[in-house]
């Protein structure tokens, strides 16, 4: 019996089994020496190389690991460590925190009058149309209205304190009452809801930081928007809004105090007042069908006022309209009286560097409009970056630790409770909560809080707006008193009770499920954030409200319908999610409806041909960009566009050439097959089939 052949090591030169090698000499020698070889009896054996596997088909697949795109970022300190810096390096180092620290402040100082501006921005833009909605008292007595009124308000004033003013005044004033103005309390804390979101749009850039903001921002919307569905129909049913806040109002006897704390006004104040003051009582007239404030502006001019109240002689219509017997008499031809007119009479304007130029309102707040979020998406961006240069390394992780580690066990549940309180005392000090929500959004982004840790400071936020609003109507003149305070209670109360609906339980803990569905879909499609807000704080309330007008049947007849169909959906979607057998086969899935109608694809299609001109290589911005950048930094290339360098990498993924994987675990071998040529391997590949046995 012929000995089993040797099996040497096998060698990872390819070279070797390649017919018509560069090196037939190599070759001839090493085929001579192998022929050489004989056994102990004279027997040749015939001795087998094996080929390196330089298959490109991998022999194992291993498991991909999947990375939760919900998972916080590990924040890695790239820079000289501390103990490798010199003495030099030290100082410097403590500079340059100290130095970023003031920039951060100063950004942020600049983010906040912003958002300042921009909401008197919306106002000259949309607030005598926001004041005219207010009007029609009418429909206002319809809650669905009421509600949609305060969204749209509030949207467009970009303040729910200035809406919640409106409807104190009208309350005192007895045009509204108090069981309609609920509605509309809910509606603002609807609307004041956006202006985070937005921010949140600022972050599009990177696709797992739009994810983590744009969530964190909703969790505040889907909060408002679940609360008013469950609350607004027990409201209209049993009133208990209205009862409790009477009652509470009743027992306690309030007086007139001081006004709220204003601390962040104090600080902002000096700086927004340089660019605009706007004279809010034009809306509150407005909405009070006040006809002269029509054509009154919203720009104040006049900040210095006295009025002076003198005796006058006036005409009446007769002698019962004189105000005492003793001051009437007549000429002959008319009765006079005397009477106490008021004059007005201006001292000094305001230094406001639109108090000269005699712009309309809408232009006025257009330009306004357009440079505070330019100013706003240019801090936000600073912000971002400065947060990320310095929660780095250890200081990231002690942040980290602080904000999102809960109480020791068994004391775990009272974390997100001490959280409402944290976001309601610093909503109390900022006296904003859309200052402070959006201040949060950039941290939610790069990962420095969690969505569950963000969702209760939303919460204690909400509560923080409701307290403020409680000393400010405490500070009410006594005429407005009772009904200021009993509307901030509303709004205080309805908070509270969406806490107990959708936080002390975990499984009813909706918003963040919902928000982070949300943002996993506008991480993909990022278009769909804008349809979103415009969709739900936009075309959904107008087109309520313009039903509204139409009267309760046509509400009835439209909004029935449409609310079971989206109740159906959602029916099947969790029953396909949960127990599919119990359905036909033709229900487990969508497919049986177009595609557009349940994939969002399509619509992604023809939003990117639309857009088709904004992907090219390089834009004409694009190149100026380039060349100022290269001017400036020197360079012959610079790969400083988006656009180009987006395109640059995919056509370099194209050429990358076919590597084989190792069939050994020697890394030397391994490497040596993946750096030969992809004419090599298909060599070896053709040389392999076409010798079927070696010997």
């Amino acid at each position: 019996m012929a000995p089993w052949p040797e099996l040497e090591n096998a060698q990872p030169n390819p070279n070797k089994f390649i017919e018509g090698d560069s090196d037939p000499q190599s070759n001839a020698a090493a085929k001579n020496k192998e022929t050489s070889k004989t056994d102990d009896s004279g027997t040749p054996v015939t001795k087998i190389e094996l080929l390196p596997s330089c298959s490109t088909v991998v022999l194992i697949e291993e498991p991909a690991e999947v990375n939760d795109p919900w998972d916080l970022p590990e924040l890695r300190d790239t820079g000289i460590k501390w103990s490798e810096r010199d003495t030099k390096g030290k100082i410097l180092c403590i500079f340059q925190g100290i130095g970023k620290f003031l920039l951060l402040l100063g950004f942020l100082y600049f983010f906040v009058c912003s958002l300042d501006v921009l909401s008197s921005a919306f106002q000259l833009v949309g607030g005598k149309v926001a004041g005219q909605f207010f009007s029609n008292n009418s429909i206002m007595a319809n809650p669905v209205a009421g509600l949609v009124i305060g969204v749209l308000v509030t949207v467009m004033v970009q303040s729910s304190s200035t809406s919640s003013s409106i409807v104190v005044s009208m309350v005192a004033s007895s045009l509204l009452t108090v069981r309609a103005a609920i509605p509309i309390i809910m509606g603002a804390n609807i609307g004041t809801s956006i202006t985070n979101t937005i921010v949140a749009l600022m972050q599009a850039g990177d696709r797992n930081e739009f994810r983590r903001a744009f969530a964190g921002a909703t969790v505040h919307d889907f909060f408002n928007w679940l609360s008013v569905l469950v609350l607004l129909p027990l409201e209209a049913a049993t009133h208990y809004l209205e009862i409790l806040t009477n009652l509470v109002v009743d027992t306690f006897q309030f007086k007139p105090g001081e006004d709220a704390p204003d601390i962040l006004k104090v600080i902002t104040d000096p700086f927004t007042k340089m660019i605009i003051q706007l004279d809010k009582k034009v809306i509150q007239q407005i909405a009070m069908n006040d006809p002269a404030a029509h054509n009154q502006s919203l720009v104040k001019i006049w900040c210095k006022t006295i009025t002076n109240v003198t005796q006058m002689n006036v005409t009446v219509p007769s002698p019962d309209n004189c105000t005492s017997p003793s001051y009437c008499w007549t000429d002959g031809i008319q009765t006079w009286t005397i009477q106490n007119v008021t004059h007005k009479e201006n001292i000094a304007k305001c230094q406001h560097i639109f108090v000269n130029l005699n712009l309309p309102d809408l232009a006025v707040g257009i330009i306004l409009l357009t440079v505070s979020l330019l100013v706003l998406c240019g801090c936000l961006i600073a912000i971002v970056k400065l947060l990320g240069s310095v929660l780095k390394g250890q200081v990231a992780v002690v942040i980290k630790k602080t904000l999102n580690t809960d109480f020791p066990f068994p004391f775990a549940w009272l974390t997100g409770y001490l959280a409402i309180l944290v976001g309601a005392g610093m909503t109390f000090i900022v006296q904003s909560s859309s200052v402070f929500t959006s201040a949060m959004t950039p941290l939610i982004g790069i990962g420095v809080i969690t969505i569950e840790r963000a969702y209760p400071l939303t919460l204690g936020s909400n509560i923080g707006t409701t307290t403020t609003a409680i000393l400010a109507a405490l500070a009410s003149p006594g005429s407005t008193l009772r009904s200021s305070l009993q509307i901030a209670l509303c709004h205080f109360f309805f908070n509270i009770s969406g806490i107990l609906l959708w936080y002390p339980i975990p499984f009813t803990r909706l918003p963040i499920r919902l928000a982070k569905g949300l943002g996993n879909i506008s991480a993909k499609y990022r278009w769909f954030a804008v349809f979103y807000l415009i969709f739900f704080f936009v075309l959904t309330p107008l087109t309520v409200f313009g039903l509204s007008l139409a009267g309760w049947p046509v509400l009835v007849g439209v909004g029935v319908p449409i609310i079971l169909l989206v109740l159906l959906i959602v029916c099947i979607r969790m029953l396909q999610s949960r127990c599919p057998r119990i359905l036909p086969l033709k229900l487990r899935d969508w497919n049986f409806l177009p595609l557009c109608m349940h994939s969002l694809k399509p619509w992604d299609n023809i939003i990117s041909l639309a857009t088709i001109c904004l992907q090219r290589r390089c834009c004409c911005c694009c190149r100026v960009c380039c060349r100022v950048c290269c001017m400036v930094c020197g360079c012959k290339c610079c790969r400083c566009s988006k656009c180009c360098r987006d395109l640059e990498e995919g056509e370099e993924e194209q050429d990358i050439p076919v590597k084989a994987s190792g069939a050994f675990d020697n890394e030397v071998m391994s490497k040596e097959c993946q750096d030969e040529g992809k004419s090599q391997v298909e060599a070896i590949g053709m040389k392999a089939m076409s010798d079927t046995t070696v010997f």
